[in-house]
């Protein structure tokens, strides 16, 4: 018995003149075609003398077996999807399907997948040019994904500034997952974030509507179509939605000449390596600012921001701000020296912008277990402690003088803050915070200011 082959396809929108070579060679090679009725239907001028297995829109685990089944017995296979059979396509539960059967890759079975062009991709050569910066694609099919596990992924995509191509976006069935990633999107983007909505792209009924974020959900929107949806660059222009790429960023846009400061072939000077002497400049000229604005106007975790700020030198200062990462570990120096630092301000932030000050002193600090229990009979503060990865000291002039500690990801846990009594700070708090400061600047071996 000859050796069977199964060709993984994408065929991106249906029309062969947008197939790839390497696509139109496979159906042609192929004994068997399986795939759902809608794309046989696309590529059926293709089709005459093979034999054809349709199934429908819920059996795509039907296709993969039936694939395997039939290439056990000798034939080539194509199993045919639109777009790219890897993108949100029939390789994945193929490959599932195959190994779970105990196929390896050196089997005698071979499989290749062929890649296609994707929906959001063809979608978005109709609409101009909206993917030519950083994007990424999500599924709002809650059929074999968490609906929270969605709402995660929309969230950390709108705070992170992604253009987004939704997939799956609305079915006969399936209406409220819409409205429900337009209002996790709009909490952190502009109602009129460009839209563009692509149904069958370069197919017949093809339909593009172009809208603003907060008209959205009440667009004809169906399984067939495609959302993108802009970030905070995107534009529409003459009927083209545009991403700029950055190019602004570094050149003249008209004259093509390097900015000012940048370097062509070299990272922006707000870069990697650039980014936290800006911080620090933008430090110097705004020494109003609190650290959590500053971190807030960088959009960078508190810890970045205080590396930049442990960072600076004479020749370049961070403003009022002085920081040194504590040696000491932070559950110790707590135990050992809160007492000495006399009345603190504990302050305590919450996701949603509520923020908690706890005046205290260093009695009140207890350690339970795997928790740091701070408690008086007006309060008690539970910090679960495995949750701190680190703290710094931070200084700001004689505004601010605190301890904060963070998370793994450089997030706030809680910070510790010396307190003013008549608008001064204790002479014998005072003294000792900056005996505790010293001490760890010997830790780490940094010269004496």
């Amino acid at each position: 018995m000859s050796i069977g082959k199964i060709l993984l396809i994408g065929f991106g929108p249906g029309a062969k003149q947008h197939m790839s070579l390497r696509a139109v060679e496979a159906i042609s090679e192929a004994d068997v075609v399986i795939g759902y009725s809608t794309y046989i239907n696309l590529v059926a001028d293709q089709l005459e003398g093979k034999e054809v297995v349709r199934k429908g829109m819920t059996e795509e685990l039907d296709r993969s077996i039936e694939a395997y089944q039939q290439a056990k017995k000798g034939k080539t296979v194509a199993l045919i999807s639109s777009g790219d059979i890897g993108v949100y396509g029939m390789a994945g539960p193929t490959y599932e399907v195959l190994l779970q059967s105990g196929w390896r890759p050196d089997d005698e079975i071979e499989v290749e997948v062929i890649p296609g062009s994707t929906a959001l991709s063809a979608c978005a050569s109709l609409v101009g040019a909206p993917l030519t910066h950083d994007f990424c694609s999500i599924s709002l099919s809650d059929l074999l994904t968490p609906w929270p596990v969605i709402a995660a992924r929309l969230n950390a995509v709108a705070k992170s500034d992604f253009v987004v191509a939704l997939y799956n976006p609305k079915s006969g069935r399936r209406t409220g997952q819409i409205v429900e990633a337009q209002r996790i999107l709009l909490q952190h983007r502009k109602p009129e974030t460009p839209v563009a909505i692509v149904k069958s792209a370069y197919r017949e009924k093809q339909n593009i509507q172009m809208v603003r974020l907060d008209e959205m959900a009440n667009c004809n929107i169906g399984m067939l179509t495609t959302v993108l949806i802009g970030n905070s660059s995107t534009f529409i222009e003459h009927g083209l939605m545009i991403t700029p790429r950055g190019y602004a960023n570094k050149y003249n846009p008209l004259t093509g000449e390097v900015n000012s400061e940048e370097r062509r072939g070299r990272s922006l000077t707000m870069g990697l390596d650039g980014w936290q002497a800006c911080a620090r400049q933008y430090m110097q000229e705004n020494p109003k600012k609190s650290l959590r604005e500053v971190s807030n106007y960088f959009a960078m975790p508190l810890a970045q921001l205080i590396t930049a700020i442990a960072a600076a030198s004479a020749d370049d200062p961070a403003g009022e701000f002085k920081a040194i990462a504590l040696s000491t570990d932070p559950l110790t120096l707590i135990q050992k020296e809160s007492a000495a630092l006399g009345a603190i301000r504990a302050v305590v932030r919450s996701e949603a912008g509520a923020v908690s000050e706890l005046m205290l002193n260093g009695a009140n600090f207890k350690q339970r277990g795997e928790w740091l229990n701070i408690e008086n009979e007006h309060f008690h503060l539970h910090i679960h402690w495995q949750k701190v990865a680190g703290a710094w000291m931070v200084q700001q002039h004689d505004r601010l003088y605190s301890i904060h500690f963070v998370d793994a990801v450089g997030d706030s846990v809680f910070n510790l803050s010396l307190r003013k009594t008549a608008a001064r700070f204790d002479k014998q708090a005072l003294a000792h915070y900056q005996q505790l400061w010293q001490q760890q600047r010997e830790l780490v071996g940094v010269a004496d200011e």
